[in-house]
């Protein structure tokens, strides 16, 4: 058995090279051979937001403060509020973050091998039309 107590978790900024504006992210599952699932707990502040990109397995995001959004390739952004869960199948081009008006935090859940295959692709750009729901 493993646990990790809030005192033990280390919060690290998100990369620029994956994130566009200000990202906090807690592994909340240890590094370990022997464990099959990761949770990273991500914080987004008001517009900041992933960069495209795609997971060899499904994702599963559950949004645990604020409000976001989460766009998949060729389809109008989701809002994503508290409590809410979306699961973003293997293969899937998408990027995901906080509302331009509200922080966002949300766990992503997803096989622990899956994180250092991500794929990641393009930024997002600021001002594009399609940050906003529809």
């Amino acid at each position: 058995m493993y646990s990790r107590k809030v005192s033990d978790l280390t919060t690290a900024p998100g990369p620029a090279a994956l994130f566009t504006g200000q990202v906090w992210v807690d592994a909340l599952t240890p590094d370990a051979p022997d464990i099959e699932t990761k949770i990273l707990r991500v914080t987004f502040t008001p517009g900041a937001r992933t960069a495209w990109h795609i997971h060899p397995h499904e994702q599963i995001l559950v949004v645990t403060l604020g409000r976001g959004l989460l766009r998949r390739k060729g389809e109008t952004p989701q809002v994503m509020n508290q409590g809410d869960t979306f699961i973003v199948q293997a293969g899937e081009e998408h990027w995901h973050g906080a509302a331009p008006d509200s922080l966002m935090q949300h766990l992503a859940v997803q096989p622990a091998a899956a994180s250092q295959a991500t794929q990641w692709l393009a930024h997002v750009a600021d001002g594009d039309d399609h940050l906003l729901p529809r």
